[in-house]
């Protein structure tokens, strides 16, 4: 789902409003009950997530909450997130250093790494800085 949005077709607060929409429609789908016992995640912040009341989302988060609705667990879908993001600076030839800077300079090289590979939790607003970025670099 979160690979459906195209980021090139987006400026930053677009694509995260977009991915948090998808959200949204998950919960809806699922209902909120129904996704906080299945994600682990509380039942407090799903709601809060489904009423546009909660920004402040984490990947690893908001792929539980796909995967509610999903034929794939949470992990495959942020490895398959985390992939794009991969893929797609491989493709535009950018190293973590270089999309460091045009994220001007808010991010150690290192930092940056660690929350693509999946070591340090990154939010749907930063995937979305992140994407939007790369995708300009294309």
């Amino acid at each position: 789902m979160l690979g459906d949005i195209d980021p090139a077709d987006h400026t930053v607060e677009s694509l995260r409003r977009a991915y948090l929409e998808t959200l949204r429609e998950a919960i809806e789908t699922v209902g909120c009950a129904d996704v906080a016992t299945s994600s682990g995640i509380d039942r407090e912040t799903v709601d809060a997530i489904a009423t546009g009341g909660r920004d402040a989302i984490t990947l690893t988060e908001a792929t539980a909450i796909l995967a509610t609705v999903e034929d794939q667990d949470a992990d495959a879908i942020s490895a398959d997130a985390r992939d794009r993001l991969l893929l797609s600076m491989s493709n535009a030839v950018l190293d973590v250093d270089a999309l460091a800077r045009r994220l001007d300079g808010d991010y150690l090289a290192k930092e940056l790494q660690a929350k693509i590979e999946g070591r340090h939790p990154m939010t749907v607003a930063e995937y979305a800085r992140v994407q939007t970025a790369i995708a300009e670099e294309s």
